[in-house]
């Protein structure tokens, strides 16, 4: 049980401190993290385009405390869309972003969160692309689907994401599955309790696959989000039984975790986009890494023992 522990370890400023001072942890956060830079990370975008891969970008940090750093990570991600406009990749390269980043779990939070992310949402639109919203916590799900729905009435390609351990995401996935959303299917990374959350991962896993029949049944535009080949043939013969032609669902994977499938998939002709993060702000999204699957973190321990 130890993803509660490192979910947990996530929002501490001590172990912030102590695992960005460990000897071994560049080399694993370069795994998980495509650079520091804008300028870093657009040779992946182009590398991923080469091998027939998509990508969504997501720049890196939500602990935001102040409405200025909320309109600095409005302002990092139009320089990204300035970047990715003369690669002219439209719709293959989108972003992914955390309202929490724009400043939704601040005084007056919701209007900031959309006030600062329009700009951004415009910006795609103008290039051909657009922008995904992530879930975060419980407790700011309804405001980032109050954000997506009046997003959706300009930009109706905006995405969300939902998880698959909420005992809500049922309603949820029925909901815009209805409307025709873009939706990213997830099955959670977030310490939540088990008032609101599937604790157990076999259940979390059933729960995952009613909720994809939901949205592969639905008008909307599901994208699958996993690294489980099983949950992955399941979606594949999901598909197929609601009718479902090759670009009309996606697969979402991580950068840095099961690239060779990321390539097999796209060579089968499916649709497979690769959420790609990059900044210095790195902790929080890196700990949810290591919560998510054993490996990972004895990967990193490993690391730890070897540079030492």
């Amino acid at each position: 049980m130890l993803g509660p522990v490192i979910l947990a370890a996530s929002r501490s400023d001590k172990m912030r401190r102590f695992v960005s001072a460990a000897p071994g942890t560049k080399q694993v956060v370069a795994r998980f993290i495509a650079g520091e830079t804008v300028d870093q990370v657009i040779p992946v975008v182009e590398d991923a385009a080469a091998k027939g891969l998509e990508v969504t970008l997501d720049v890196v940090g939500e602990d935001i405390t102040t409405p200025e750093q909320a309109t600095a990570a409005r302002d990092a991600y139009l320089e990204l869309i300035e970047h990715l406009e003369p690669l002219d990749l439209g719709p293959r390269a989108e972003m992914s972003v955390k309202l929490s980043m724009f400043g939704q779990c601040l005084e007056g939070g919701h209007e900031l969160a959309l006030a600062n992310v329009r700009p951004v949402v415009e910006a795609a639109a103008a290039i051909g692309t657009t922008v995904t919203l992530d879930a975060e916590d419980h407790t700011t799900l309804d405001s980032m689907f109050a954000i997506h729905e009046e997003l959706r009435k300009d930009f109706p390609q905006t995405g969300c994401v939902i998880q698959a351990y909420l005992f809500r995401t049922v309603e949820d996935a029925r909901r815009l599955a209805a409307n025709g959303s873009r939706v990213r299917l997830v099955k959670g990374a977030y310490k939540e309790p088990a008032s609101v959350a599937i604790q157990d991962k076999a259940e979390i896993d059933k729960a995952y696959v009613r909720i994809l029949k939901i949205l592969m049944e639905g008008d909307g535009y599901p994208m699958i989000g996993s690294h489980d080949p099983r949950l992955i043939a399941i979606g594949q013969e999901l598909a197929r039984s609601a009718g479902r032609k090759l670009d009309e669902y996606e697969f979402q994977m991580l950068y840095g975790i099961r690239t060779d499938e990321h390539v097999r998939l796209a060579a089968e002709g499916h649709r497979m986009r690769v959420y790609t993060a990059y900044g210095t702000d790195w902790y929080g999204y890196f700990m949810r890494r290591l919560a998510e699957k054993p490996a990972n973190l004895l990967f990193f321990v490993r690391s730890m023992i070897t540079k030492n």
